[in-house]
């Protein structure tokens, strides 16, 4: 047993201590890692309290600065914002009553006008001849009316005369007859007189309406937007000539009457009320907010799609508001009065 026992200890490997030198060579190692460790650890704790100091941003829903003069909108959130365009509830394209041939047009594009004002005129001729032909016609029957009046004047005496005659059988039924009879038709004949008189001065106010309707006045006050014909042109209140005829002598519209129309689908029109505030912004000018208020949310809904017409009218009136403009809308939610 002991003879086993010392060959197994002869076959053993002595390992002995490690060399001390390769303990040493670690050391600069593991210190290195250890100072760039706390030197990682101080730059990050510097970090964040630099970046803890630092104030931060806060968010706000304020409106932004406006230019003297505009309107203002409540700063506050909106429940609901929709796209649209200004549009004119006042505007006409005006044409003349009756067909003719333009002979001046007193507007241009940018003029303002005022109601009645003239903007056109057509050729009169045959206007201002029918007139006097018209003049003269109740003149003659003015004329005949006081013959027909002398007629029946001469004609009561003798009626009268003939009367107490034949009452007193002075003369026969027949004188009597006859002189009833021309008694009886110059009154007739006055009546027709005085209706033909009527008939006559009617033709004459015909006349005269014609005469005045070559004349083409503003329906209202407003900008002329278009002008549509030009002198020596035919102009008709319907389409004729071909094409060759104008329908119009130009556009005017009530720059007081503009707002904005925006279509607000149906699934979200509960959101909308009468007389709800809101902040209109222009696409021309997108740093303004204008103030607005909820006029009509008209009753009907397009099926195609699916959307409401909503129309939203402007607080204060601004010369940079044009029709046709786009415009977003925001609904406001807390509407305080």
């Amino acid at each position: 047993m002991s003879d086993t026992n010392t060959l197994l200890n002869q076959l053993r490997i002595d390992r002995g201590p490690e060399p001390t030198t390769r303990g040493r060579s670690k050391l600069p190692l593991i210190a290195g890692a250890l100072v760039a460790a706390a030197l990682g650890a101080g730059g990050w704790i510097a970090v964040t309290a630099r970046a803890n100091d630092s104030p931060v941003p806060a968010t706000t829903d304020a409106a932004p600065l406006l230019p003297p003069g505009a309107a203002t909108a409540p700063a506050s959130g909106s429940v609901l914002d929709a796209s649209g365009y200004v549009v004119a509830r006042r505007q006409a394209t005006v044409s003349a009553k009756i067909t003719g041939k333009v002979v001046a047009v007193l507007i241009e594009e940018g003029q303002r006008v005022e109601a009645g004002e003239v903007i056109a005129r057509l050729d009169d001729a045959n206007a201002r001849a029918a007139l006097a032909h018209a003049q003269a016609e109740v003149e003659q029957q003015r004329a005949r009316l006081v013959a027909m009046r002398v007629a029946l004047d001469n004609a009561v005496p003798t009626f009268d005369r003939s009367r107490r005659q034949f009452a007193a059988a002075v003369i026969s039924a027949q004188s009597f007859d006859d002189a009833k009879a021309n008694y009886d038709t110059a009154r007739t004949s006055l009546d027709v007189a005085a209706r033909a008189v009527e008939v006559a001065e009617a033709s004459f106010a015909l006349a005269q309406r014609n005469l005045d309707d070559t004349v083409v006045r503003a329906p209202f006050g407003g900008i002329v937007t278009v002008k549509a014909a030009q002198e020596g042109e035919m102009v008709s209140p319907v389409s004729a000539g071909g094409g060759f005829t104008r329908t119009g002598i130009g556009t005017v519209v009530d720059m007081d009457s503009l707002e904005v129309e925006v279509d607000v689908s149906e699934n979200f029109i509960s959101r909308v009320r009468p007389e709800q505030r809101a902040a209109i912004t222009l696409n021309a000018y997108p740093d303004r907010r204008l103030a607005g208020r909820v006029i009509a949310i008209i009753p009907t809904a397009d099926r195609a799609k699916a959307t409401v017409k909503v129309r939203v009218g402007f607080e204060q009136k601004d010369a940079a508001i044009l029709p046709e403009m786009g415009a977003r809308v925001a609904f406001l939610g807390n509407d305080t009065e």
